[in-house]
């Protein structure tokens, strides 16, 4: 057998015979482990089959796995590898795991060529775990169903790092694999190769840094039935979503491009992660001309997915950088609980062909988001949204419009010197619109929009960059004031506190003891002068 291995390596023979021979088939070896240890393995001596015997290298570029078999990888070791597992099914109780052994440092699995580290095509039931993997050139992990649904996959404790992370002039290529995408994980790609989806695929625990892209997650329409800008619904090119995707506990930092993009997924769930610095990427060319958009948590085509508990921050991408984006025919889907600030802008939604339904965004702080205007919702517009208990400070120009049979209610907004809150009552898009209870602040106009209160909030502390700072004193005018929306079904606010009063804003509690202290006429007459000068300088630099 040793002499054998030997000479299909030396020769590099058939794949699939040298995967037959290295990973045994399920039905001959069920739950079998193989050992690989860079530090003190041999590929001459060792079968693999135990920690002693184990190979020094990845002996194989292909291979397939049955239930319960494992791939093991001691600690402190750098393995150059582009291992792609294929047709390689597991089962909920004998998954197939890809992992490390021993002690000390996660194994680093690495390669210097342009390919991915390792591929999974064609698997279910499939865990990554506990390792390190870098690809300066290539990529992280492309998952693909290509021949039937995949299901089960999961990726915990991973840290992936060093993946292409330049500026670019253009989006990347999303149909080319991790590679093309620059990404530490692909799912499928856009446009997808097979209409067979990736479902309950789970990332846990993870940090992917210092990369072009984090996950770039796809599911599939039919080609044949057109472009998805070409009809008016999605639907109608047949989507096939993934399915009850979870992306949980993870961290992603100092990326050129995109955190993760949410395409064309059914009941995804992103939840208690932190997104700091991605898109990084201006996207202008030298005369200050958009080249091309990104954000660093977004929807596409995806149905009752939400976005929750997750800071997202530092982005600089001039034409989005925005932390709420439904586009292009998302529908019924949810930002939740999510602390926003220091990005290029809080919201912008692209929809495409028809009004996008159903989307929700509650229950937010953003703060400082202030490079670029907000817009509601853009092109054919938004239907039956509810925006609501959101507070948003130091905003730039807010558009309230392309919206129709919407909420937008007990919102607190506080504009940053000089900018409006635009909006569109001549519209047909406003018609069954109730924009209600709000609380505007150092904003000229549009206070006839659903607005309350003009007036301070009555914030609890001064320190912006401290998110408890936004809760409100209990003598503030917005404790119980706020619009009673029988669809909201939150029973906790943005601090995690019980619901107990209908405010406006993001905090739901009874007030804290901070001292609630208005403005005085001196003091607002020095606001008006500040304003009125910044929106002079504004008209004059042709922003509104």
């Amino acid at each position: 057998m040793k002499k054998l291995l030997s000479v299909l390596l030396a020769a590099l023979l058939a794949i699939s015979m040298l995967s037959a021979a290295v990973f045994a088939n399920a039905e001959d070896a069920a739950g079998t482990a193989y050992y690989i240890d860079a530090i003190d393995g041999s590929d001459e001596t060792g079968d693999g089959l135990s920690p002693a015997t184990a190979w020094k290298s990845v002996p194989v570029t292909e291979c397939t796995l049955g239930a319960g078999d494992s791939v093991l990888f001691r600690r402190g070791g750098v393995y150059e590898c582009t291992l792609t597992v294929q047709n390689s099914r597991g089962t909920a109780d004998a998954p197939i795991t890809i992992t490390a052994y021993g002690e000390g440092d996660k194994p680093v699995l690495t390669t210097s060529a342009r390919a991915e580290v390792l591929r999974l095509f064609d698997c279910s039931f499939v865990t990554v775990e506990d390792l390190e993997i870098t690809a300066h050139s290539g990529g992280g992990i492309w998952i693909d169903a290509l021949s039937a649904p995949s299901e089960g996959i999961t990726l915990r404790d991973l840290t992936i790092h060093d993946i292409q992370n330049y500026k670019m002039t253009s989006r990347d290529n999303l149909s080319a694999g991790a590679v093309g995408a620059r990404a530490c994980v692909m799912v499928k790609g856009l446009p997808a190769r097979t209409l067979y989806p990736v479902n309950g695929l789970t990332v846990t625990g993870c940090e992917m840094y210092d990369c072009g892209n984090g996950i770039s997650l796809w599911g599939a329409y039919d080609q044949s039935l057109g472009s998805p800008w070409g009809g008016d619904e999605f639907a109608d090119l047949a989507p096939a979503y993934n399915k009850d995707v979870l992306i949980e506990h993870t961290y992603f930092h100092d990326m050129d491009a995109e955190a993760i993009i949410i395409g064309i997924c059914d009941g995804a769930l992103m939840t208690h992660c932190r997104v700091i610095d991605c898109c990084q990427g201006e996207g202008v060319d030298e005369d200050g001309n958009v080249l091309f958009y990104n954000a660093a948590a977004w929807f596409w085509g995806s149905e009752n997915s939400t976005i929750e508990y997750t800071e997202i921050a530092g982005q600089k991408n001039v034409g989005d950088g925005m932390t709420v984006d439904f586009d292009s025919m998302s529908n019924h889907c949810t930002y939740q609980y999510i602390y926003s600030h220091d990005n290029t802008r809080f919201i912008c939604n692209c929809a495409t062909t028809s009004p996008q339904k159903g989307n929700v965004v509650r229950y937010c702080l953003s703060v400082n988001d202030d490079r670029g205007r907000n817009k509601l919702a853009g092109g054919p517009g938004e239907k039956n949204m509810l925006f609501y208990n959101n507070t948003i400070i130091g905003s730039q120009r807010f558009d309230l419009e392309n919206i129709y049979d919407s909420y937008f209610v007990n919102n607190i907004i506080v504009m940053k010197d000089g900018y409006r809150l635009n909006t569109d009552f001549n519209s047909y898009y406003k018609d069954g619109n109730v924009i209600a209870d709000n609380c505007y602040y150092n904003c000229f106009s549009g206070v006839q929009a659903g607005a309350k209160f003009n007036t301070l909030p009555g914030f609890s502390g001064e320190d912006v960059s401290e998110p408890s700072s936004f809760t409100l004193s209990k003598d503030s005018p917005l404790i119980g004031a706020g619009y009673a929306l029988e669809a909201d079904d939150c029973a906790a606010d943005f601090f995690g506190n019980e619901i107990e009063s209908r405010n406006i804003g993001c905090y739901g509690g009874a007030g804290t003891d901070a001292k609630y202290q208005g403005e005085n006429v001196f003091q607002k007459l020095i606001r008006y002068i500040r304003c009125l000068f910044a929106v002079l300088r504004n008209e004059i630099a042709g922003e509104r």
